[in-house]
């Protein structure tokens, strides 16, 4: 088992924190459009507060540990590896108290390519540990804005983590899907489950759309968030968010996997049998 020291090292090792790919103007070009309130920066959220660049600046600041001076305009963007322990940590304890109350979680990703394994692995461990994983909307379709348009996709689910993809271009069930920034699955996923009358999630686990959408609708969310998604950390500090951890959720995807120890570990969970 990682400890915490041997953990901020792999996350520096594997650029998960500290210098990372994002790039600052990546970074800042999503502070502007977030703040003129551009819907593909939003990722569902609607935030009750003001935010200008120079808030979400400081506010990346606080929450990453991205340099708050407004003329650092380019170069590698920094997350801050102390930041993005602690905000594991709070993760952990959230998946334990899901545990402790035998919560219904959903889970979904819209970054399968990278983040698939870590939460297929995630889901596996809470549902043995006795939490019902819902798997809602399968096969729901949905359409969604591209670069290249309107596209239609579906909602599919990967041993217990939802994604969406696009129709005929992978069998159901298979370990991939489409990158997405968009909260129509969640929010498709949430209304399946309020008409069929069934338990609703008291935990959403992701990403991107996955954890603002949810959010935004008023069920606790925790997710995985890079400096150029400044939504989930206003989420938080709106209080529609749970906890948004700081690091670079577009690495190799087994960089993934001494994260994934490391939290199992501290939510006192046992090792996750699966990994894609």
């Amino acid at each position: 088992m990682l400890s915490t020291a041997a953990l901020r090292a792999h996350l520096l090792a594997a650029r998960l924190a500290g210098p990372v790919a994002t790039s600052r103007e990546e970074s800042l070009r999503s502070y502007r459009l977030f703040a003129a309130r551009d819907p593909r920066v939003l990722l569902g959220l609607d935030p009750e507060w003001r935010w200008g660049e120079g808030d979400l600046l400081r506010l990346m600041a606080d929450k990453c540990g991205v340099s708050a001076d407004p003329s650092h305009v380019s170069g590698p963007d920094v997350i801050d590896p102390e930041r993005t322990v602690a905000a594991l940590e709070a993760f952990a304890q959230r998946l334990r108290e899901a545990v402790l109350a035998r919560s219904p979680l959903l889970f979904g990703t819209g970054h399968p390519h990278r983040l698939l394994g870590f939460y297929v692995s995630l889901a596996q461990a809470l549902s043995a540990a006795g939490c019902v994983v819902l798997t809602p909307a399968q096969g729901v379709g949905v359409d969604m804005a591209t670069r290249f348009g309107v596209r239609p996709h579906r909602i599919d689910y990967v041993r217990g983590v939802a994604l969406v993809r696009e129709p005929g271009v992978r069998e159901p069930g298979s370990a991939t899907g489409a990158h997405t920034h968009s909260p129509l699955p969640v929010r498709i996923a949430l209304g399946a489950l309020a008409e069929a009358g069934g338990p609703l999630p008291e935990l959403v686990v992701g990403d991107h759309g996955w954890v603002c959408g949810a959010g935004q609708l008023g069920v606790d969310a925790i997710g995985l968030a890079d400096t150029d998604d400044p939504a989930l950390f206003v989420g938080e500090a709106e209080g529609r968010v749970s906890v948004a951890v700081p690091l670079d959720d577009a690495v190799r995807s087994d960089y993934y996997r001494p994260l994934l120890r490391w939290v199992l570990h501290r939510a006192s969970l046992p090792p996750g049998q699966e990994w894609l």
